[in-house]
């Protein structure tokens, strides 16, 4: 292996550790917990070595959120196969969805509520933001609306329901009802 593969491939594994910390403190403390102070010191290395890796804490965000959306991705893919009723892969996204939001909080947070330095919805998004948005697509392909449309109001549905249940500002016993809702709105009659 040569000089420059190493050196990037320790890269890589600065990066890894400084957004595992960052993941971490942020599970255990909130965002507001995660400073390249707490990080640096974490992670035993020095604040310019963070920073020639992250300009910024919303860059560590950023990267952070993208794990994530891999994850989101791996996990929505996972839910929809082997189920040939659409009807029935709406509701096996929409129920992984909600639960990576309730299960994941801080992950979730950064994905989706924090401010974002991370392009959305332009030609430079991420590929892995992408794939997450085909991913929900796979629930909506089939229901004969604008596949972009339904996606993203899915998606706006499905935002919603994770934050309400977040705060618990909606009963937990009727998530399925909610689902089937949700999910039932997708068929052009």
């Amino acid at each position: 292996m040569g000089v420059a593969e190493r050196r990037s491939r320790e890269r890589a594994e600065r990066e890894h550790r400084i957004t595992t910390a960052a993941r971490t403190i942020a599970e255990a403390e909130g965002w507001i917990a995660v400073t390249i102070r707490r990080l640096a010191d974490t992670i035993e290395y020095s604040q310019p070595v963070l920073y020639s890796h992250f300009a910024s804490k919303d860059a560590i965000v950023a990267a952070v959120a993208i794990e994530g959306f891999v994850d989101l991705t791996s996990a929505l893919r996972q839910a929809a196969q082997g189920t040939r009723d659409d009807r029935q892969v709406r509701r096996k996204i929409a129920q992984t969805y909600l639960d990576f939001a309730r299960e994941r909080p801080a992950l979730y947070e950064a994905m989706f509520t924090l401010p974002s330095v991370l392009p959305f919805v332009q030609d430079d998004t991420p590929s892995e933001l992408r794939d997450a948005f085909e991913a929900l697509a796979a629930g909506v392909a089939s229901s004969g609306c604008d596949v972009d449309v339904a996606t993203e109001t899915l998606w706006a549905a499905l935002h919603g329901l994770a934050e309400l249940e977040r705060a618990g500002r909606i009963r937990k016993s009727a998530r399925d009802e909610r689902v089937a809702l949700v999910v039932d709105s997708f068929v052009k009659p």
